[in-house]
């Protein structure tokens, strides 16, 4: 007989998701969003089937009752400030998940808690002020009203607000200096390069001040230059704004770029959640492996994991022990002795060395 899918796992001790490392800087920030054991089965009657199996479903009982699993037992939780990344191949319930997460989409079954608010027991008419006025919203296809200036573009979920045209054009046109498109005010969607576009959705999802923002692959479909250049935007809005993120890639690249940490979907099941760097050095299974294996180390490894204990006498330097080794390996290879590792009260705990360093470069971890 088919054993049950496994329970996706929140990021918490002990559990298959791999522990949180003491030094996550977002460990100590109170979750914004939660997701507990939600689920999104497609198909009639799945809410009584969900009802009635309490939770232990297999792929065998899901296919005998006409069921399709877009998201499985997924729990999670969305740090204040943070960007929470979740990713995965086409068809792995990536998009799903973050829909339930606004109830764009309606679980079948769990827990979504905003604030400690559980979103599930929430009235429409709730729902929609919470979409309005504290959550922002943006998706691959830019969606921009052909017959709206920037401005006008940027200026309407103000508009849908019933807010007054002064407050809101002011509101809009900050967003839009911010976003760097000051000068384009006028201009139509269609004077605009496709980076552009994406600028203008992101300031128009911005304009409403979120508490939390969704951004469902955003720079898919950018060419690879505007691409990067968009990322080097986002992380400066982020350094300016530090809004609480969850964010949609199927690229870790991206991903390893822009978040503080990452949930790996596969078939609708988190397989895990952790920052970057402990997807890469402790993956959870073969799938996760496979997923970081092409990664450059140096991108993601930190001197925290790759140094040795601290040295006595003379050393070249200090580095911090976040900083990733791409960051400072020219530095530590040029030198000819270790540089002291040392953390957030610049007490040292380590020493990284040259060989350490090549070791990264050449593919060989510390883990």
């Amino acid at each position: 007989m088919e054993e049950p899918l496994a329970a996706s796992a929140p990021s918490t001790p002990g559990n298959s998701a791999g522990s949180e490392a003491a030094n996550d800087p977002s460990n100590n920030r109170a979750a914004k969003l939660s997701c507990r054991h939600v689920w999104k089965l497609f198909g009639d009657g799945a809410e009584q089937f969900l009802a009635g199996v309490g939770g232990a479903v297999s792929e065998q009982a899901l296919a005998e009752a006409g069921l399709i699993g877009a998201v499985r037992d997924a729990s999670l939780e969305v740090r204040q400030g943070e960007i929470f990344v979740i990713m995965g191949l086409s068809g792995s319930g990536k998009s799903t998940l973050v829909r339930c997460m606004s109830r764009l989409i309606e679980p079948t079954g769990g827990e979504i808690l905003f604030e400690g608010r559980d979103l599930l027991k929430a009235s429409n008419r709730e729902m929609i002020e919470l979409r309005r006025h504290k959550m922002g919203m943006v998706f691959q296809h830019f969606a921009l009203l052909p017959h709206l200036t920037v401005l006008g573009n940027v200026a309407f979920p103000l508009e849908v607000q019933g807010v007054a045209r002064r407050s809101r054009e002011e509101r809009a046109r900050a967003m839009i200096e911010l976003v760097g498109l000051q000068g384009r005010e006028l201009y139509y969607p269609r004077e605009l390069s496709g980076g552009q576009q994406q600028r203008v959705g992101i300031a128009r999802s911005l304009a409403v001040e979120p508490e939390i923002w969704f951004l469902d692959e955003p720079f898919s479909a950018l060419d690879p230059l505007i691409r990067r250049e968009m990322q080097d935007e986002f992380l400066r809005l982020q350094t300016l704004l530090h809004k609480t993120i969850v964010f949609i890639t199927h690229d870790f690249d991206e991903a390893i770029r822009l978040a503080d940490r990452i949930a790996i979907m596969k078939d609708g099941v988190i397989i895990q959640i952790g920052t970057p760097e402990q997807l890469v050095t402790h993956p959870a299974d073969d799938y996760v492996a496979e997923f970081t294996r092409d990664v450059t180390r140096a991108k993601v490894l930190s001197a925290r994991a790759v140094m040795g204990p601290p040295v006595e006498g003379e050393v070249a330097g200090e580095v911090r022990a976040e900083a990733r080794i791409a960051e400072i390996a020219a530095e530590v290879e040029a030198a000819d002795k270790p540089f002291a590792v040392v953390d957030d009260e610049g007490r040292r705990i380590g020493a990284l060395t040259r060989e350490a360093v090549v070791a990264v470069l050449v593919g060989r971890s510390a883990s």
